[in-house]
């Protein structure tokens, strides 16, 4: 008795046991394989063309194929390891097919956000590293699968967003980086020489680094914007590389405070004057 089971045990080890074996150990050499074919593909993409929003392109589509790849492969070597325990897969099949029908009724908020993940992909329209607003949401898209997007604002929040609730995205780094600068001066001074100092101060930084690479095109002074209670303000647009408007922007806003300081260009701001009154003398 004890040898045939023995004999047993031996002959599903030799057998099954050694597929099982060849299985896992197959699975992971192909996700191996997988990840290191899908790092040269992004590399030999990267390398066509060194653009920052066609690598962050890449970045995000090959993110996406990692995962799918993944689960492929895992799903398939389970049902290779179900089988070979000697599991009728026919049932098991009909099961997950009746199953997955019922949850895809039941979950629709799921396949929609497949689907929107889908054509977000598809369409190009956010990539890992963009800086975008979602609803009430804003920070850097940190990762973006079929289903949610997450994003980390600048306190270091991470907002996980699913894709079907998405009803509108705005991109500010797509492309290029734009910011527009509302400069309030004194109604005394003069507005063209003030348009030319900060013609000025642009061309300054265009010929300094980083500023030479991150300013993409000459400062445009768009003029007199509107006039304000206690300031006329001169509006002005600065347009860099992705990411770089808010860091170019905020060197500009000091740049122009020192050479309005250094030119005697008044700055204004509100005053407010307190009134305490006068004593009232008492009715005799």
């Amino acid at each position: 008795m004890w040898e045939r089971v023995l004999n047993t045990i031996v002959d599903w080890v030799l057998g099954s046991g050694l597929t099982i074996v060849f299985a896992v150990i197959l699975t992971f050499i192909l996700l191996a394989v997988g990840r290191g074919l899908l790092h040269r593909l992004k590399t030999f993409l990267a390398s066509r063309d060194e653009s920052i929003e066609r690598n962050k392109r890449i970045e995000t589509m090959v993110a996406v194929l990692r995962h799918v790849v993944s689960i492929t492969i895992i799903a398939v070597a389970s049902l290779v390891v179900i089988s070979e325990l000697g599991f009728d897969l026919t049932p098991i099949l009909t099961t997950v097919g009746i199953t997955g029908l019922a949850i895809s009724f039941g979950a629709q908020s799921l396949v929609k956000d497949i689907i929107s993940g889908f054509f977000m992909l598809i369409e190009d329209q956010v990539r890992v590293g963009d800086v975008v607003k979602i609803e009430s949401h804003g920070g850097i898209v940190e990762a973006l699968t079929l289903r949610t997007i997450t994003l980390r604002d600048l306190q270091g929040n991470v907002h996980i967003i699913p894709n079907g609730e998405i009803t509108a995205i705005t991109n500010m780094t797509k492309e290029y980086g734009r910011m527009v600068l509302d400069i309030g001066v004194a109604y005394k001074e003069d507005v063209d020489r003030v348009m030319k100092l900060l013609a000025d101060i642009g061309e300054q930084m265009q010929q300094e680094e980083p500023y030479n690479e991150e300013i993409t095109e000459p400062v445009e002074i768009l003029g007199v914007e509107d006039f304000a209670d206690s300031a006329v303000i001169i509006r002005m647009r600065i347009t860099t590389t992705p990411i770089k408007q808010w860091a170019v922007a905020r060197e500009f806003r000091r740049r122009i405070k020192k050479r309005f300081d250094a030119e005697g260009i008044e700055i204004p701001f509100p005053h407010q004057t307190i009134y305490w009154g006068k004593e009232q003398k008492p009715s005799s």
